[in-house]
């Protein structure tokens, strides 16, 4: 089977992380986020990916120039112009003559989903489309999916106001796909998946889900983004990277410390992510916080809160950060 993987979008959320780097290239422990999207469908027997790409392709050329990210053979689909979901998913199948069942995903969602079972239960139902299902506690950010007993999707309610999400079910963003689901993507304007086209499809009862409460977060948050990596520090790809420097008398507790980074001297770091040849200074503390690229935390500076520090920024001596972005997005 094949699946198409959506890469394509700015990762608004993510700034100043994702100012020139797509957020599916951002690191969870120490690896590409695509790549674990990726792993995980190869685990499941996906033997071809397409990416459908937007925002900076050029950077998951130069990432993957062998055409295989994950172990997995690569084809890449560049949108000529933003397409939404639908659009997008569309537009990377027709790309890459999909002609037979496939799956679809975001590429900055990272679960333990059973996928094979998701395709086991699509074809039980003869299904148009299935779509995972994940139980979340505040259901309004995202698509709430009220099922009947066989798993027809009733309604697809894309975030509903606070209070009034008739279930907590939402849409895990994994799909099974027939390829009749292409002739509903219209040409010449970006459709949205969730807004239109899993709506219609409820409509006609043609639209199956599958629940399960396996492992699964949405990345595209800095809140999500670091809960994503920190979930991973007891595990071989978490933790402190052995090419990291962590000073002995520095401490380091249940965060994740990405290679080339330093922690010098009398710095503590707690529940935080730490990327790629940061600095952490002498007595400087973070906590619950994500230091980015090369960023440079003086001497006594303090990052708290769920701070998001950009690429090869300085956090001057003495400076104190909560909740505060350095450099705030613009607009």
């Amino acid at each position: 089977m094949r699946a198409v993987v959506l890469v394509g979008g700015y990762g608004t959320r993510l700034r100043p992380l994702t100012d020139t780097t797509p957020k599916q290239l951002l690191t969870v422990a120490h690896r590409p986020m695509v790549e674990h999207s990726v792993g995980h469908l190869a685990h499941h027997g996906v033997t071809e990916v397409v990416l459908s790409m937007g925002f900076r392709p050029d950077a998951f050329e130069a990432v993957y120039p062998d055409g295989r990210c994950a172990g997995v053979a690569v084809r890449y689909a560049i949108e000529p112009e933003p397409l939404d979901t639908a659009g997008a998913i569309g537009f990377a199948a027709r790309d890459a003559g999909i002609d037979e069942t496939f799956l679809a995903c975001n590429g900055d969602v990272l679960t333990d989903l059973d996928i094979g079972g998701l395709i086991e239960r699509h074809r039980t139902t003869g299904a148009a489309a299935t779509i995972a299902l994940t139980p979340v506690d505040h259901p309004a950010r995202y698509g709430v999916v009220p099922t009947d007993d066989n798993g027809r999707v009733l309604d697809f309610i894309e975030k509903p106001p606070a209070g009034e999400a008739p279930t907590n079910l939402v849409n895990a963003g994994t799909y099974v796909l027939e390829p009749s689901v292409l002739d509903r993507i219209p040409a010449g304007r970006p459709p949205s998946v969730e807004r239109e086209i899993f709506p219609a499809m409820a409509a006609d009862g043609t639209l199956f889900a599958m629940a399960s409460d396996d492992y699964w977060v949405d990345a595209g948050t800095p809140a999500s983004y670091l809960a994503a990596n920190l979930h991973l520090v007891d595990h071989p790809e978490g933790g402190t990277h052995p090419e990291a420097r962590v000073d002995p008398t520095a401490r380091v507790c249940g965060s994740v410390i990405g290679p080339g980074a330093v922690v010098a001297p009398g710095a503590s770091v707690d529940a935080s992510l730490v990327l790629d040849g940061a600095i952490i200074r002498e007595n400087a503390r973070v906590e619950g916080s994500i230091i980015g690229p090369k960023a440079n935390i003086a001497a006594g500076a303090s990052v708290t809160g769920l701070s998001v520090v950009g690429p090869g920024t300085t956090v001057e001596s003495g400076e104190r950060l909560d909740g505060i972005r350095r450099p705030e997005p613009e607009g």
